[in-house]
């Protein structure tokens, strides 16, 4: 759904602001694709509106969308369905169309609980909106609320971080997102003045690693380099990501997994509406270096057994999984190799000698 109020300085993703009035013709087009793409024989259990802001566009043309999934997919009724949305995009009557149209998961671009940090951001909200939004969508049925977090930004200090998760842990959330921030190409933030004023790699370190221990503290479960849940409420669907599941990319930008091989449309919106092209060709992925790299994004780690059948070096996988659990970057029973949080700190570097 890539409509924004106003592009945030720091965004690469594909987003236009102040497009209202492409939303019902852009709903038609998604609609259309959805429907020429439909197999009742491919089986569904999750639906992500991602952004942009989708919560940007009236909630009836993401209900509409919604069934039109329902009815050109085998979709479960226990569907994990998630609409992304930002703080001030919506109010309560809006959460409630969405939950009665099967809508069980949001997630919240909160990214800080600091007011000067959000405006550092661009961000159009104040935490104070953000806590509203959140008690909002829970008091309108949404029981899994995920919240995104940003570590390493201007003027964030370890105890602002640590401010920030205890106030989001004080929500009724089930799901937290904290990433480091990432300086883009050709985004605003790219610039000098920017890369000097935010968190260099030791205090990046060190944030992530008090986040990680206070959100433990405090009952979230880390399950991913960045992602952290309570009980049950890992996301499904970005665990089909990690996982190389198959999956549809629906609108300009999208991307899918089909048959090993991976896919995606251009960054055109008004070519999408006026006739959506067919999906283009990444090209195939590398089995072994797409398991390597995203099994070890996960707690679980990754499989010595599949390793060796995807014709990965054991040898070297052995070597090495010795040597990080040595310097406690890693945990290895014979089966499975799964990183720690030091680990994950230096995992690109981890997973280069592997693949």
């Amino acid at each position: 759904m890539p409509f924004c109020a106003r592009k945030c300085p720091y965004c690469d993703f594909y987003s236009l602001a102040g497009a209202e009035d492409m939303f019902d013709e852009y709903a038609k087009a998604l609609i259309r694709d959805i429907q020429s793409t439909g197999n009742k024989e491919i089986s569904v259990d999750s639906i992500y509106f991602g952004g942009g802001t989708p919560t940007l566009m009236p909630a009836k043309l993401l209900c509409d969308i919604s069934e039109a999934v329902k009815r050109s997919f085998n979709t479960a009724e226990d569907t994990e369905i998630t609409v992304e949305s930002n703080p001030f995009t919506a109010d309560k009557s809006y959460y409630k169309e969405l939950t009665k149209a099967g809508f069980n998961r949001i997630s919240f671009g909160v990214q800080s609980c600091v007011d000067s940090e959000l405006k550092s951001l661009g961000r159009l909200h104040s935490f104070e909106q953000a806590q509203t939004s959140i008690l909002e969508a829970y008091d309108a049925g949404f029981e899994n609320i995920s919240c995104d977090l940003m570590m390493g930004i201007i003027g964030q200090s370890v105890d602002s971080l640590m401010f920030s998760i205890d106030k989001l842990c004080s929500l009724p959330i089930t799901h937290i997102s904290a990433y480091m921030l990432k300086i883009e190409k050709d985004t605003p933030y790219d610039c000098d003045e920017i890369k000097n004023s935010i968190a260099d790699d030791d205090t990046s370190a060190e944030m992530y690693l008090a986040a990680v221990d206070m959100l433990k503290e405090n009952g979230f479960e880390q399950y991913e380099i960045s992602n952290f849940c309570k009980g049950r409420f890992r996301s499904r669907h970005n665990m089909k990501y990690w996982q190389l599941a198959p999956y549809y990319g629906f609108g300009p930008s999208a991307h899918s997994f089909i048959g090993g091989k991976r896919y995606y449309y251009k960054r055109d919106i008004q070519g999408y509406i006026n006739a959506p092209e067919k999906l283009l060709e990444d090209g195939e992925c590398n089995a072994l270096e797409e398991y390597t790299m995203l099994s070890l994004r996960l707690t679980d780690g990754i499989s010595v057994q599949k390793y060796k059948e995807l014709g990965g070096d054991v040898a070297r996988f052995e070597t090495l999984a010795e040597k990080l659990c040595r310097h406690g970057m890693a945990k290895y029973d014979g089966k499975m190799l799964s990183l720690t949080a030091q680990g994950f700190l230096v995992s690109n570097s981890i997973i280069a000698e592997l693949i």
